[in-house]
């Protein structure tokens, strides 16, 4: 019997039971069976009983309790460590750039950075079995394929996947909002990322809601891009991107822009700082964050080392966008790419406990409606 691989369940998972729907089969349940596969699993480790007014609550009920009573905005270590790693968490989805070294190889510092904070490998890792690039997918990928295995992933976990991209993969990121939107056309088809092919289809059922939706109009939580744009945008691929970089669609809710003070690869400089910034062009939340000009455009990903400090750790996890005083308190030791490390993650963390409440939120409204 296959088990799955997130949940350990001695069950077998629905994802191993049943073939990807064809377009013209019965819809899935109002809920993806996967996705609440995938919850109860969660709410079955946390096994601790809790005790209110005298009564035991079930451990599902606690488990659950205690993701909702999660602050998005302030979630510290011990409740990444706690609670949220041991909930399903959204894919990541990590672009990296075209160019040695800022290719896979720095994107794989980030990802190991970001698994040593907490985060599940499993959902870091691309599916498709490669040996070099484990954790992130190149620029030159056709963007379309990328929007068609968000949604797949949407589809099989109920948990939005999220998007950082690094140089010209900051530039794919923004490409790949813009097929979401409809830019490259009404389909997409869905792109199933362990076969690596796509399929004869473009739409998914919701996995919340239970109805069939195209792939075109999705939104997704969190993208963010670093050094995009510059040199990036005179490759044949993203010409496309010249005229759209810095607008950003309404295919995302919140987006972070980060720039280098002065970067001669994208082309960022003090002087022209209005031209890098992001801007939406609809209800998309977008920051810009101005990072120090010592970053090196190629190393910014490089963060693995920043785990390895317990007292760099505990920094991190306090940080606080737009807060006050933080690089004052940074701690001693070295510090290269904390700030953007450190911004990055609050999303991830933030918008982890977010997708998962909204999933929780939707089984319970399913409950209370039947």
């Amino acid at each position: 019997m296959q088990r799955c691989w997130r949940c350990l369940g001695a069950s077998p998972c629905p994802r191993f039971l049943r073939p990807w729907r064809a377009s013209n089969e019965a819809p899935f349940p109002s809920l993806s069976s996967v996705a609440d596969h995938h919850l109860r699993a969660f709410v079955g480790r946390l096994r601790n009983a809790a005790i209110t007014d005298g009564r035991t609550v079930t451990a599902a009920s606690a488990g659950k309790d205690r993701l909702l009573a999660l602050d998005p905005d302030h979630i510290s270590g011990k409740e990444v460590r706690d609670t949220l790693s041991k909930a399903p968490a959204p894919h990541i989805v990590s672009l990296h750039g075209g160019l040695y070294p800022a290719n896979y190889l720095t994107m794989t510092s980030f990802a190991e950075f970001l698994i040593s904070m907490g985060y599940p490998e499993a959902r870091i890792r691309r599916s498709d079995g490669v040996l070099d690039s484990l954790y992130s997918y190149s620029p030159y990928q056709d963007s379309r394929e990328v929007a068609g295995l968000i949604a797949w992933y949407y589809e099989r976990d109920g948990l939005r996947p999220m998007m950082v991209g690094h140089s010209q993969g900051g530039v794919q990121a923004v490409k790949i909002l813009y097929d979401l939107a409809g830019a490259s056309g009404a389909d997409i088809h869905i792109w199933n990322p362990v076969a690596d092919v796509a399929e004869d289809r473009t739409t998914i059922m919701d996995p919340l809601t239970g109805v069939e939706r195209p792939v075109v109009g999705m939104t997704v939580p969190y993208v963010s891009a670093v050094g995009a744009g510059g040199a990036a945008l005179l490759l044949p691929n993203q010409w496309s991107m010249v005229h759209r970089l810095r607008t950003i669609p309404d295919s995302v809710e919140d987006f972070t822009g980060f720039t280098i003070s002065v970067d001669l690869v994208a082309m960022d400089f003090p002087g022209a700082r209005g031209a890098s910034e992001f801007h939406h062009n609809g209800k998309a939340q977008v920051r810009n964050v101005v990072l120090p000009s010592g970053y090196n455009h190629a190393f910014v990903p490089v963060t693995r080392e920043l785990a390895a400090n317990k007292a760099m750790r505990h920094w991190l996890n306090a940080y606080v966008p737009d807060g006050k005083g933080q690089t004052e308190t940074l701690p001693p030791g070295p510090n290269d790419n904390a700030l953007w490390a450190a911004d990055v993650w609050f999303s991830i963390k933030k918008h982890w406990c977010i997708e998962v409440q909204r999933l929780i939120r939707a089984k319970r409204a399913l409950v209370a409606a039947q």
